[in-house]
Order: structure tokens, then sequence, then C-alpha cells
């Protein structure tokens, strides 16, 4: 064995085998900390709902898990490429597949590996667990048996029943093959299509391609014996025969002579240089045989450096991963209560797939594939698994297609709202974002980004605008703007719309505003020409100012203290401490507001109390009853602490300004997160839950708070945000990413309602 293979063994069975055996646990979705929720979620309490179930069936999804339940279902006949293995073997396979269910889809699921490799056993095993699943994903079963099997449950069961190794293949080469015609200029109804394999997955390839536009007469497929075609009688069975061609080709080798498309799910080494030769020009081979294609990459390469080329691996571009679909379908699927995974729902999430591919691509996707630049063409018809916006567009596709279709069982009140709940199931922020991004759709404004000959602040900009949030005005020279904007090579960014401070018609009157402000603070009226001419962030805060424009970013660039100088010396010019800055920690159980993280080094009782307002304030703006908690290292005097008095004060403004939300310190910050420590140890704490607002002493204690927070895992953070002045601007950290870029203007638009 290999050095390599030897220590990829290793790496496998370590993960497998470490910490936990396995992949997958079971945690409760409810709290079970007392008495009484022990009575609830079992007895006696557990008996309600099962009386209310026997009533009505359909409450079983309002009171059980069984909507949000599939089950991935094997018998290990057929294994990736290991073959038959046997149920017990293949449970690491199937333990991974539930894995990938709730990771890019919030979908629980648990694997079942079914010991028998009679059919009719197998079915009715299956069938009989129908009860307790909304769905079932057939896993890794020999053909033609998943054949028979998938059938004859899809007739019995009236959940969604799905054979991934079929159909989830099927849809992701569907996408790639949209794309590749698409980069090769082709129509897929006259497109010769050559499909070697006759197994599950070639089957259900060659059926969507068809139910796509590709002519039976076009597609032309191939097993061991040869050419499948019209009067072939040695080795074939009804799904063969469904697929039988007329054509006088009898090999391989004959059927890819000026052959447009290759699709292989066969065996390593199927096809040699020689066949790639032979084939049209800009000719699309899917090699996707595991773990060695039918060709390998660099051969094709050798003789066509024309070719699209895609592959079942994870080290080649395009890889045709199944991760891409049945998390998404079943999601989908789920939410409307389908009762079958039909044709429509199948095309639906092929073109969502491909569809996506041809945008721009978020800069955490490029991060987790090692910084690589990914953008739609040859190497990129088909988006990369992590992918964030998979699950809204895909899943939203399949639910839409399922209740268009007449196979869903329950509506969907509102499209946008559903959008907004898919995001929110993988990234908690959405339910932050996604209100504020429906409320700015509906009412687009002007947004200055003030870096815009950055090609991140660019890409935003546009992705801002294809979004439909707005309106974004790039400040830059505009010949480096085309430029860079040619580099980002994305659709639509000729349209952006471009401001160059230095030749500005509107110079004149920034000027004389600018000059208006700032003559008694030392500025001659050239210095604030200058300043105007030279300095975006001025420039972009005279647009605000001048209601120009609506609202600005910036920040990418250069450091936070900088931009707030530049841009509150147009701005309100109020005194600074009128301002304060403000982080938004998210995870799927709470929603914290913390401040002030940027403005105020050591704010005095008044200052606190501001600062306390002004995110309470904002806190109620997004939906939430803020509950305020300033905190120290003490609690209630206990032990005597140095910001004692600060706190103090700061309270007894609160109470002299009878503000309408709840508050109390000094608190630390377990004692404020934790209810059961304020009613078990602080009776008199005059707030009625957890605090969600939390108040720190300090910019030291904040800034590393949220900056800590920002790299913990299973949480999110938004901002800094800024808060404060007439005119509303946002700064990101330096390097942000495009997502954190568009995110911060979405939030500076919304605070100009």
């Amino acid at each position: 064995m290999s050095g390599e293979n030897y220590n990829q063994r290793k790496d496998a069975l370590d993960y497998h085998k470490n910490g936990k055996p396995g992949k997958l646990e079971i945690i409760p979705s409810t709290e079970l900390n007392s008495a009484q929720d022990l009575s609830l979620a079992y007895s006696p309490g557990v008996a309600i709902p099962c009386l209310e179930i026997e009533k009505n069936p359909e409450t079983a999804y309002d009171y059980t898990s069984k909507g949000n339940l599939v089950a991935v279902i094997s018998n290990g006949t057929a294994v990736l490429g290991l073959g038959n293995i046997g149920a017990l073997a293949s449970k690491p396979v199937m333990e991974g597949k539930s894995v990938l269910f709730k990771k890019f889809a919030d979908v629980d699921s648990i694997d079942l590996e079914v010991d028998t490799d009679d059919i009719d056993k197998f079915i009715d095993t299956v069938a009989n667990l129908e009860p307790s699943f909304g769905g079932i994903n057939l896993e890794d079963i020999k053909a033609p048996d998943c054949f028979i099997i998938e059938e004859k449950l899809k007739e019995k069961l009236n959940i969604p029943v799905f054979h991934d190794d079929q159909h989830g293949t099927a849809i992701i080469t569907a996408a790639g093959i949209i794309n590749a015609l698409d980069l090769t200029q082709r129509n897929i109804v006259s497109t010769k299509f050559v499909v070697n394999g006759a197994g599950a997955a070639s089957i259900a390839c060659v059926e969507l391609i068809k139910a796509i536009g590709a002519k039976n007469e076009n597609v032309i497929l191939v097993d061991r014996q040869g050419v499948i075609y019209q009067g072939r009688d040695t080795n074939m069975n009804q799904w063969k025969s469904g697929h039988a061609t007329k054509t006088n080709c009898r090999t391989l080798e004959d059927a890819l002579k000026n052959a447009d498309a290759f699709l292989g799910l066969s065996v390593e080494g199927a096809v040699t240089k020689k066949m790639v030769k032979s084939m049209a020009k800009n000719p699309i081979i899917f090699a996707m045989a595991n773990p060695v294609p039918e060709i390998m990459p660099e051969e094709i390469k050798e003789v066509r450096n024309d070719a699209i080329i895609a592959t079942g691996r994870s080290d080649y571009p395009n890889q045709v991963n199944n991760v891409l679909g049945f998390p998404y379908i079943f999601r989908g699927a789920l939410d409307v209560r389908a009762s079958k995974i039909n044709e429509e729902m199948k095309i639906a999430a092929a073109d969502a797939i491909a569809k996506l591919a041809r945008e721009d691509v978020p800069d955490e996707v490029n991060k987790a594939y090692s910084g690589e630049n990914l953008h739609y063409g040859k190497d990129y018809i088909i988006p990369a698994p992590f992918d964030p916006r998979l699950i809204s567009r895909v899943s939203f596709a399949v639910a839409k297609a399922a209740l268009d279709s007449g196979v869903s069982q329950k509506q969907i009140k509102s499209f946008e709202e559903y959008k907004s709940q898919l995001t929110g199931r993988i990234n908690p922020i959405a339910s932050i974002l996604e209100p504020i991004k429906r409320r700015i759709t509906n009412q687009k404004r002007k947004v200055v980004f003030a870096e815009g000959e950055s090609e991140n602040v660019i890409r935003a900009a546009l992705s801002f605008y294809n979004s439909g949030y707005g309106y974004p005005i790039l400040i830059g020279r505009e010949t480096i703007v085309r430029e860079n904007m040619k580099k980002v090579n994305l659709e639509g960014v000729e349209n952006l719309e471009v401001f160059n401070a230095r030749i500005s018609k509107k110079n004149d009157h920034y000027i004389d505003k600018l000059y208006q402000l700032l003559h008694r603070k030392g500025h001659l009226r050239r210095d604030c020409q200058k300043l105007v001419n030279q300095d975006r962030n001025v420039f972009a805060a005279s647009m605000v100012a001048s209601n120009d424009a609506d609202a600005m970013i910036t920040g990418y660039t250069r450091p936070f203290n900088r931009c707030f100088d530049d841009i509150t010396k147009v701005i309100d010019n109020l005194d600074k401490n009128s301002y304060l800055s403000m982080s938004i920690v998210v995870s799927k159980q709470k929603i914290i507001f913390i401040g002030d993280v940027n403005i105020h080094q050591k704010p005095t009782g008044l200052e606190l109390a501001n600062i306390a307002i002004g995110i309470a304030e904002n806190a109620k703006k997004l939906g939430y009853k803020p509950r305020v908690a300033v905190l120290s290292y003490s609690n209630f005097g206990n032990p005597s602490g140095s910001n004692a008095d600060t706190i103090n004060e700061c309270l007894s403004i609160l109470n002299t300004k009878k503000v309408d939300f709840e508050f109390d310190g000094e608190m630390t910050a377990e004692v404020a997160l934790d209810y059961n420590l304020i009613k078990e140890n602080y009776a008199f704490c005059k707030l009625t839950g957890p605090a969600n607002v939390l108040i720190m002493p300090d910019l030291y204690s904040a800034n590393i708070s949220f900056k800590l927070l920002q790299k913990m895992e299973n949480l999110s953070v938004i901002g800094p945000i800024m808060i404060g002045g007439d005119n509303p601007f946002q700064i990101v950290q330096m390097g942000a990413s495009v997502t954190e870029i568009v995110n911060s203007a979405c939030i500076s638009t919304y605070n100009s309602f």
C-alpha cells in the first residue's frame, strides 16, 4: 500500500471512529429540564397528541417530526463501486447520506439497512415504515431490482420515494448538460448524445435528458454488449428496450463518431483518446465512472482542447455530485407534503441548479475551494456543493413544481416568506436580514458604494442590483472601474452607474456645503475642495447628505476609524458621541444585540444610557422585544466593581426617561442570558426573560466579545451596524466578503426609511 493510500485509509477510519463512532446522533428539539417538561414530553401529556392523531392522521405533521424526517434505506447490493457488500457494510454510506441531508437542507434523516436481497420482502419492510417518515430515499440497490422496488413503493405509499442513484445523478447531469449546451451554443433538440452504461443511473439520465428536449433518435445507449439498437435481442430488458435506437452503430467507437455529447456511467477506461478525437467540435464529455472515469480529463485534453469535461470526482472541475440535488429536492417535497417526486419536480431542480451556476459565486464558496476564483464557464458548469443559495433556489423550485403539477398536499401562503424560511434553515442570520430585504425590495433606493474600483465591491453592487434591493452607484475613476468590471466578467455589470468624484457636476455644491460645516473647524475652502475631489468617502457622504443618494456603504479597503472620521465630517456633523455601533449575534436558539462595539472607548453613564436606548429602538424596529442587560463582571454589587457608579448612573437615566423597554444591571453575561439563574438568585431583577440586548461596559470588552463570537461555530454575526446621524451609512470590516458588503448595503438602505 502506497503512503498516500495508507494515509487516506487511516484518515477515513479515524474520521468515522474517533469521538462517538459513526456520524450521527439524536438531539431533542424541545426543552426537558423539569418535571413539568417530562410530564408533557412523555406520560401523561404525550397521550393527548396521540389521540389527536388517531382522530385525524394529518395532525401527525403538526405534533411529530414526520414532516421533516426522511429514511435513507439500502440493502447494500450496489454500494458505490464496491458492489454487493451487504446491508451492514453499507451503513457508513447511509449515515453519511443522513449527515448531508441535515447539513445542507436541515432535513432530519435516519439510516435503515434492510438485510435482504428479496425484492418483495424489501418492499414490504419499507412500506410498513410509512407512518414513521415523510419521505423515503432509496440508496445503493442493484439494477434492475431498484427499478422494481421504486415503482412498487411509489404505488403503495403516499409519501415521496426517490432512488437517488438514479434520479439524483440524472438531475445533476441534466443541469450540467443545460449549461454545457449553452456554452457551446447547441440546441438540445438537435444534439447527438451517446450514453455508456445501462444501469439505473444511465437509464435515469437518458429519461431526463429526453424529458428536457433531447430526441429519442439522437440518444444512443450502450452497454457491455454494445449499442442498444432496435431489433437487438441479447441481454435486453424492458428498460433497455424502451431506449433502443434505430441505428447502424454497433460499438461505442461507432456511436461516438461526430457525437456532440458523451455521458459515461460505466467503467474505467471505456473511452479512448481516439474515440474522443472523433467527436464533433466542442464536445461535451461527462465521464462519471467512480472512482476512475471512463477516460481521465488529462487524456481528453491531450487530443481536444475544446472539450467541456465533467467527472464524478472532487479533484477535477465540474463534479457531478448528488449532494447538489437530493437534500434540496426532499426539502421542497416535504415542505408542501408532496405525495411523490414527479418529472416536473426533477426538471425544475435541474433548471434551478443550472441557472445558479451562471451567477456570481459567493466568497465563502471560493474560500471552501482554496480561494479559487470560480465563475461560469467551461470549468464551472455546475454549482459548488457549498453554495448557500442552493436551498433557496432548488428547494423553492421543487416545491413550486409540486404545487403546479398537483402533487402537493399543503399550500404555500407566501412564496417570499417561504424563500426566507429556506435560507434561515441553514443560515440563522436570515431571520434578521430577510424581512429587511423584503422591505427594501418594495421601495428601491439609491445606494452609494464608495470603493467602486474594487472588484469585490463591484460584485457586491451587481448582486445588490440583480437581487432587486435597489440602485447601486459606484464611486471611482470610470476607466479603472470599467476595466475591473471586465475582470469580474459578470453579465450586467455594464449597467451599473459610475460616478467620478473629481469630475462630478455636483462638486461645487458639495464643496460649498462641506465648507459651511467645517469653516469654523480650521478648514479652508480649498481643503474642502480637496476632500470632496479626492476622498471617495467624503464624496459619497456628500451625495447622501444632499439627497442625491439614500444611503452609502464603505470600509472594504480602509480601516473603520478613517472611514468614520471622513464620513462624519459631512453627515450630521453632530458630536460623535451621538453615534454608536452594534452587532447582532444569531444562532438557531437566540438573537442577541451587542453594543457599543466601535465608537465609545469608556462610555459615561449618559453614553451607556444612550447606547441602550439606541440599540433597543433598533431591536424593536426589527421586530424584537428588547430586554436590556447592562453588563459588568459583577452581579448587582457583588463583588463591588470600579464601574458600578457608571452603570448606576446609566440605570438612573433610563428610569428618569421612562423608556418603554425592560432593563437592569449590573450583571454578568451568564446571568443575563440564563433566566433560570435570574429567577433562582435575583428575583428582584426587572427582566421577564433572558436578556437579548447586551450593553458592554467599554469598547474593549465589546469589540473582543463580538470578534470572538465571529469565529465560533454555529453562530453568525451581523455588523458592526452604525446607528445615529440623519443620513444612513454603514462601514464594513476591511476585506469583507461580497455577501457581507451586500448585507450591510441592505441594512444601510433599510435605515433610510
